[in-house]
């Protein structure tokens, strides 16, 4: 907008001027009010003519477009802060700790109707899967670098994707070793393994020239077909020593087996656009705050170090060395004794300009020299207040509320709660895409295999993907949600089942996690052993449960 021609006045604000000053004025005012109007809309955006966002200048791109040329820095960032910065850290363990645990927990659950089993029939088929299912998941076997089980590969492939934005799962058949029945083995693959052939880039992206000729498909190493289905993906072998940005090779690995039609790969994402191929790391839009919320930890601390040096300088006359025979509790710069100073160097080698702080040292200063001492006024008390500010933001941004993020349950028994609730929310999500993209389909094909190998009997699984689909119905158990008052929670949690708000598995899950049918046999035969022992259960003390006893000193409502 030209603001200049809007008060260049035409031969008619000449004339309207020269006759009444004050009108000429009031037209040139209500001139530029109508353009400024003309030229912006009903919302605030970039680019808009208004002061607040002027040089503000965003541009809309594909999702691609937008991800794929900032995710290796935002992979090597994400990773860096993990490394090295303890609220990351802390963000993506908790995740990983509260949405997997020790791991999601098989619960077969047939579709009995479909399949025309009874009740006690479908429980007999139930434990059988799980029995099986327990002995492969809870192996090593089952792992291609025989490490880890598969309960704790879902914790790797969970803390893998929350810091590099994705993650792959290769599904071989490797054969049988040794008296292990099964050939089935899982493979994680890091997402910068998935790449373009020969690191070539990606088309419509930037310009490839005559180098993508044939490759017009691939983008960010995933084949896709004119709908956006995935058709293969390009895997980057490096050889040993080297990593996936130097030379190798690339396997074209298909999405589908030709005749099977089974995933070959698993691409654990979240996708958060239309037409996203490739996942970002959850710190991505928080990788700013951090970065710059760790340095302002460090200089803290180093300030608050310094501080705590204490240091004597004197200022004599008399030749040095002889003051400092009078100082023998003090641990001086220069080791007499020794001829190395405090970090171990040569005293000849020693800079006499350079003069180094530390607890108890008494360095003497020649004729004529002086020291000015800055007080820092450390440790800063608005530290702690901005720092939690921040926090509060980064946890905002990835859903995971403050309390929870650090631990710090200091607030009210309400306020935490809402807190652990709201988070909740967020782990349980997480936790339906791990195992619908995961759990779900490793189990299948797991479960597939043993049919194949006659260790499962599950008549028509070959035949109807309907009946397929009923015998791999299964659901995900993870880690309970746990209590800030139990007294106060486990109340609530039987009034929900007296007012038929809610069933008993549903409590103990929410409570414990874990197979709750499991559990009450677990305690049907403790109790029956009690009775022969002619041992009673303790009984709550009187009272006990109707006051609601307190049993965390954070659950008093203080103001809540």
């Amino acid at each position: 907008m030209n603001t200049k021609s809007l008060f260049r006045p035409n031969p008619v604000d000449r004339l309207v001027g020269w006759i009444d000053p004050v009108r000429a004025v009031k037209r040139l005012r209500a001139r530029a009010a109508l353009s400024y109007i003309d030229q912006t809309t009903g919302y605030v955006t970039g680019g808009s003519p208004r002061r607040s966002v002027r040089g503000w200048n965003p541009f809309a791109r594909s999702a691609d477009e937008d991800a794929l040329q900032a995710l290796p820095d935002s992979r090597a960032s994400s990773r860096d802060l993990f490394m090295n910065t303890a609220v990351a850290s802390a963000a993506l363990r908790r995740i990983r700790t509260n949405v997997v645990g020790s791991g999601l927990t098989l619960q077969a659950q047939l579709d009995r109707e479909t399949l025309g089993l009874s009740d006690e029939q479908a429980e007999a088929v139930e434990r059988v899967i799980e029995r099986e299912w327990r002995m492969w998941a809870g192996s090593s076997n089952c792992d291609i670098t025989r490490t880890d089980n598969f309960e704790w590969l879902q914790g790797l492939a969970m803390l893998s994707v929350l810091m590099n934005g994705d993650a792959f799962v290769a599904l071989p058949y490797l054969g049988v070793q040794g008296n292990w029945p099964y050939s089935l083995r899982v493979q994680l693959i890091e997402g910068d393994y998935i790449s373009n052939p020969n690191n070539l880039p990606d088309t419509g992206l930037s310009l490839g020239g005559s180098l993508n000729a044939g490759r017009e498909g691939i983008v960010g190493g995933i084949e896709q077909d004119q709908y956006g289905a995935p058709i293969a993906y390009w895997v980057h072998k490096a050889p040993f020593g080297l990593t996936f940005t130097n030379a190798g090779t690339w396997t074209r690995v298909p999405a589908y087996g030709g005749e099977s039609g089974r995933k070959n790969i698993l691409h654990l994402m979240e996708r958060e656009r239309i037409g996203q191929r490739r996942g970002m790391p959850l710190l991505a839009n928080v990788i700013g705050q951090l970065k710059q919320l760790t340095r302002l930890s460090e200089a803290e601390l180093m300030a608050a170090v310094i501080t705590s040096f204490f240091t004597a300088f004197i200022k004599s006359d008399v030749q040095p060395g002889g003051l400092m025979d009078a100082f023998t509790e003090g641990e001086s710069v220069l080791d007499q004794s020794s001829g190395n100073d405090s970090a171990g160097r040569s005293a000849s080698k020693k800079d006499d300009n350079l003069q180094e702080m530390g607890s108890g040292s008494v360095v003497e200063l020649g004729e004529g020299q002086s020291v000015d001492i800055a007080d820092p006024k450390r440790p800063n008390d608005s530290f702690e207040p901005f720092f939690n500010a921040i926090v509060k933001e980064i946890g905002a941004s990835i859903e995971v509320p403050y309390e929870v993020l650090m631990a710090s349950y200091q607030s009210s028994y309400s306020a935490s709660r809402a807190s652990m609730l709201e988070a909740w929310k967020f782990f349980k999500r997480r936790r339906t895409w791990l195992a619908n993209k995961l759990c779900q389909p490793v189990y299948e094909e797991f479960l597939t295999e043993a049919v194949m190998l006659n260790r499962i009997s599950a008549p028509g699984f070959f035949d109807d993907p309907a009946i397929r689909a009923a015998w791999t119905r299964a659901v995900w158990v993870g880690p309970g949600q746990g209590q800030i008052d139990p007294v106060k929670e486990t109340n609530a949690a039987k009034i929900r089942i007296a007012s038929r708000l809610s069933t008993y598995e549903d409590e103990y899950t929410a409570i414990n996690g874990g197979d709750w049918e499991a559990a009450m046999e677990r305690l049907s035969r403790q109790e029956r052993k009690l009775d022969e022992l002619d041992l009673s259960a303790p009984e709550p003390e009187p009272g006990e449960q109707e006051a609601g006893v307190e049993t965390n000193p954070a659950s008093d409502d203080r103001g809540g």
